[in-house]
This record gives C-alpha cells, structure tokens and sequence, in this order.
C-alpha cells in the first residue's frame, strides 16, 4: 500500500471541498472495497477523507411515503430496519445476499453503490485492463468470461456490475442525493447513476469529481410479492451469476431487474408489461441483443429459469 495523507471532514460540503482541491483524493467510510483495492495498488489515492464522523446515518420517513436512507447507513442496519422489512422486502432481501455478515457490518449504503467490478482481470495488476489503466485492453474479452456480462457490453469491457443492493434500488426506482465541492445538491435516478462502458469504462459512475453521495431515497412503497433470487456458485460469500429482483403484483404484473448480466443493474421497464406472459416473454425483451461470450451465454437460461420459479413461488401463494 501506498503512502497517503488523511483527514476527517467536518460535513458533506466541506469533504466535498476537501476533495476537490486535493488532486487524487478519496473518501472513506467502511472501506471494504476501498482498502481492498490500495492494498492491491489498484486504487493509490494520494488522499483519504475520513466522512464516518458526518451524521449520515440515519433512516428517516418521506413526506407522503418513502424513505431517506443516510450514506452512511451500514448493510446490516438497512436490512434489518423494521420500515424497510415491511415495505422495501426486495432490498432487505438483496443485502442479505451479500458478502458476510461481518462485512455487511462495516459496508455503507454509498459504499455499496460505488463498489467496483470483481472482474479477475481487473484485480490482476499484471493484466491488461481498461477499466484499471485506460486504453490497456480488455483481457477479459477473449479471455475466461463465465461470469462476465452478456448486455450492454462494449468493444473495452464486459465486466459485470457486482452489488446486490443496486439492483433492489434499481428496482425501486430510487434517487440518489449528492452534494458538490460549492455546496449545491442535486438528485441523480438510480437509473442514470451507473453508466455503461463504452469508450470509457473506468467511468463507473455519473458523479463528478469530488461529488460526495450523502443519501438515498426511496419513493412510497411498492405493493405486491417482493422477491430477490441470487444464483451463484457456492451458497454464500460469492457474487452473482444472475440475481433477480422482482415485485409481482396480485394480476401478475410488476416490476424486475436484473444483477450479474452487465456493467449496471439491468432493467428495461418496457419487458415489465409482458410479465404476465411469462418469463420467456420478458426475458426475451429485456435481454434483446445480448452478446454473450460461449462461457456465459448460459446465463440467458438462467436468468429465464429464475424468473420462471419466481413467478411460480407467485402462482402457488395465490392458491
């Protein structure tokens, strides 16, 4: 790891400020990713702001439905959360399908969102990759593919987007709040808060330089069958193969998205109306002009397969 200097900042404005005057500067909180990545010098922030001290941890109710969740909420708080348990089920429910307990007790709600691909290519510094040195290539591309994505892919990356709870938020439809270096504040969708590669594929997300996300919210809750289904290779502690967040509403109709097929949460709000056609049906819109690589093009059946049981765990509550 490399040397860095520290401080702790005194509120959202100022940590943003502090961010934008000091070049190759990055906040910290939980660090479950952070430290992770300095440790491997993949990230070498010559920085660190220290923002656990800012009281961003906090739930708090909406005006007329909804929820303001703190930045700094911790995994584990967030899914326990009595309000959220009853009224956001799919995203208690993608939390705990998360990483570990312990590491759930230390991960933060931005953190969770800001997360960076687990790509072997990306963690493997004697590997080219575009999203860790720009313009390096993609080993990936050619190379073992089994768990990358299958959609929304580009010429310099197929990594997947690695977070459970982003899909949930997605989902939701939720906001995310910010607050720059000057002090103005502003709402990204979650739908427009994760970019795909492109040409640029180390850009993970929309938020400028020094930007400090200090919540997210969530508008009044959703009714229906709340479901998150996450297949992966062992039963714990492993990122998904395809996860499916879905709410299914009594005519069958809802809402769905999908983890582990793309460099963001995936979700085409236009396949929703097919629902009650049946898993097929929307999957064959929601992944229209996939481009998977032989080593995961399995994973389009499974997506279908996972959908198909949880509209059948639907069908048999109904009876």
């Amino acid at each position: 790891m490399r040397t860095f200097s520290y401080e702790r900042a005194a509120s959202p404005a100022e940590a943003a400020a502090a961010a934008q005057r000091t070049p190759g500067a990055r906040f910290i909180a939980g660090g479950t990713n952070l430290l992770d990545l300095m440790k491997l010098e993949i990230e070498t922030p010559l920085h660190l702001i220290d923002v656990n001290g800012l009281a961003l941890d906090r739930i708090d109710p909406l005006p007329g439905g909804g929820l303001r969740i703190g930045a700094l909420v911790r995994n584990t708080d967030l899914a326990a959360d009595q309000r959220v348990r009853r009224d956001y089920g799919v995203l208690s429910r993608a939390l705990l399908a998360g990483a570990s307990a312990q590491l759930r007790n230390k991960a933060t709600t931005a953190g969770n969102l800001l997360q960076r691909t687990r790509c072997a290519y990306f963690y493997d510094t004697n590997q080219p990759c575009n999203k860790r040195v720009p313009g390096s290539g993609c080993s990936a591309i050619g190379g073992f593919s089994r768990q990358h994505a299958v959609i929304g892919t580009s010429g310099a990356c197929i990594a997947t987007h690695p977070s459970d709870m982003a899909v949930a938020m997605r989902l939701l439809d939720a906001g995310v709040e910010t607050v720059r270096a000057g002090g103005a504040t502003r709402v990204i969708p979650i739908a427009d808060f994760h970019r795909l590669p492109g040409d640029t594929p180390h850009l993970d997300s929309v938020l400028e330089a020094g930007e400090l996300i200090t919540a997210v919210t969530l508008p009044a809750p959703l009714g229906g069958v709340h479901s998150y289904r996450k297949v992966r290779d062992r039963a714990s502690y492993a990122f998904a193969l395809i996860s499916v967040a879905a709410v299914i509403q009594k005519d069958g109709g809802g809402r769905l998205a999908l983890g582990g097929v793309a460099h963001k949460p995936w979700r085409i709000e236009a396949a929703e109306s097919r629902l009650p056609s049946g898993a097929k049906a929307v999957m064959d819109q929601l992944l229209a002009g996939a481009q998977p690589t032989d080593e995961n093009a399995f994973k389009i059946t499974l997506a279908e397969r996972t959908l198909a049981a949880i509209l059948a765990d639907h069908e048999r509550s109904k009876r």
